[in-house]
């Protein structure tokens, strides 16, 4: 089963009529197989489908003015198995508003030496068809993905997934819609942004909604429903002992779980994708969001703290971009430092949200004071995070543009137990190392809201981010301070030429 049932990537191939019939009923052939091909196999996440041979500018006009307006379809794979000119592609790349992928390849893996002849490289002259795509695609400034060689290679197949999700992470960013529950947290500086930019650039909207609108669902929760939810509760964790019914705790547990439901029935309701909350504005409510945060994460939603609209939006492309694979995605912060000189490590947390889809084993359900935001003591869901590779990424408002930064990360076991630390946490090593990840981190604006994965690699960011027109920035093992900075530096002065 794919992940992504409903949606389509269609197969466009180019050629031109100099070939003759003959030769374009073999292109066809060729291109409906490699389609079948890619749609069997169940590393591709969406459906393939092949929709024709383009030989000339009104029928690629047309194609691309079908890619648009078809809602299923999320993105072009073009091949040019020929020769095709490409001034023929010119008005259909002018209006194609769908993201896609030029795959530089060939139906033949290899070149029969023996028999080759013209007509055999007339056919199957993709090394040059290519190049001219790859010209006009540049000439346009088009931003796409180049994927070279082997249709049936892993590598290839394996880069066409991951564009395929970053595509299906943008088609859901498209008129998603984003509650804000009360406003951005006082005085804080990266958790704004342009909201209406925001919505030009990536297709989502960001609204604001009073906690008098959510807390409406929360008192329409009965008595019976909050029942059947601790009975889940009480199947997928660990419930702390004063939780269970008729112990001290039990309340504040029954007070979560009536959040949840009302939170979940207004989310629904509105068909919104992400949502914030604000500690410092939660009238009405019992408690903070906590264990209701984790759950709806959990279930798809993207979420960020403190009004931040931004990693909510990003926690939500993220969590799409990793649907079906293994390891998930979740709001993260930069929280404290292990600084030993020769153990440098970051403890990841957030006062209660981490989303349960990163934690191994099963989760402990408790209840703890927080000690923030002056309301009674929160439900929260406690676990720590399996070793293995992750990324953090954040996405920062430049005002003249959007900037997403990505961190490569090493999850690592904690040094010692944790125990009076009762919430979601995880313990990493940064690349290259933390002097130099935090200088380029806090360099770039980096904000200390992250949405966190161990189900995508940064090849799927950096595709969104070019899907999107997004600034692009890797803090990896190759990354140099000097380096980096200079980079930075060429990025405001590219991004401050393209907007003139």
């Amino acid at each position: 089963m794919k992940p992504f049932k409903n949606l389509e990537v269609w197969f466009l191939t180019g050629s031109q009529h100099l070939y003759g019939d003959d030769v374009l009923k073999e292109v066809a052939q060729n291109s409906e197989e490699i389609a079948k091909y890619f749609d069997a196999l169940e590393e591709i996440p969406v459906k393939v489908v092949y929709k024709s041979t383009l030989t000339g500018p009104e029928e690629i006009r047309k194609m691309c003015l079908e890619a648009n307006s078809a809602e299923n379809c999320i993105g072009l794979i073009t091949w040019m198995h020929t020769f095709s000119p490409a001034r023929m592609w010119i008005s259909g790349l002018k209006v194609l508003n769908k993201p896609f992928v030029h795959l530089h390849t060939q139906f033949n893996r290899d070149i029969p030496w023996s028999e080759i002849d013209m007509d055999f490289m007339n056919t199957n002259q993709a090394a040059h068809g290519g190049r001219e795509f790859g010209f006009i695609g540049t000439r346009m400034r088009k931003n796409r993905k180049v994927v070279v060689g082997y249709w049936q290679d892993e590598e290839v197949i394996n880069q066409l997934s991951i564009w395929m999700r970053a595509a299906a992470a943008w088609a859901d960013a498209q008129g998603a819609k984003i509650a804000r529950f009360g406003d951005n947290m006082r005085q804080v500086a990266v958790t704004e942004g342009d909201k209406v930019e925001a919505q030009i650039k990536l297709g989502y909207e960001v609204n604001g909604y009073a906690l008098g609108d959510l807390v409406k669902y929360v008192d329409k929760v009965s008595e019976a429903e909050i029942d059947e939810l601790i009975k889940i509760y009480q199947e997928e964790y660990n419930v702390a002992e004063d939780l269970l019914p008729g112990k001290e705790k039990h309340q504040s547990l029954r007070d979560a779980a009536k959040i949840e439901l009302g939170m979940k029935a207004f989310l629904e309701a509105g068909n919104f994708k992400a949502f914030t909350t604000n500690f410092q504005d939660l009238h009405g409510l019992k408690q903070l969001p906590g264990l209701a945060v984790q759950r709806l994460m959990a279930a798809g939603y993207g979420f960020g703290p403190e009004g931040d609209w931004k990693t909510a939006a990003l926690v939500r492309a993220m969590k799409v971009m990793g649907q079906g694979l293994e390891g998930g995605a979740a709001l993260m912060e930069h929280y404290t430092y292990h600084l030993d000189q020769d153990d440098t490590k970051v403890l990841g947390s957030h006062m209660l949200e981490i989303c349960e889809t990163i934690a191994v084993g099963k989760p402990s359900l408790e209840v703890h004071p927080l000690g923030i935001g002056g309301k009674e003591d929160p439900a929260r869901l406690v676990f720590d995070v399996a070793e293995g590779l992750a990324v953090n990424a954040s996405m920062i408002d430049m005002g003249d543009r959007l900037r997403l930064i990505v961190n490569e990360v090493d999850v690592v076991e904690p040094n010692e137990d944790l125990p009076k630390l009762p919430v979601a946490r995880v313990l990493w090593e940064p690349k290259p190392d933390l002097q130099t990840e935090a200088a380029a981190w806090i360099y770039a604006g980096g904000a200390h809201h992250t949405s966190f994965s161990q189900a995508i690699t940064q090849e799927y960011l950096q595709d969104f981010a070019d899907i999107a027109d997004l600034e692009y920035v890797l803090i990896d093992e190759d990354t140099k301070i000097p380096e980096f900075k200079q980079k930075l530096n060429w990025n405001d002065i590219y991004y401050r030429f393209k907007g003139l």
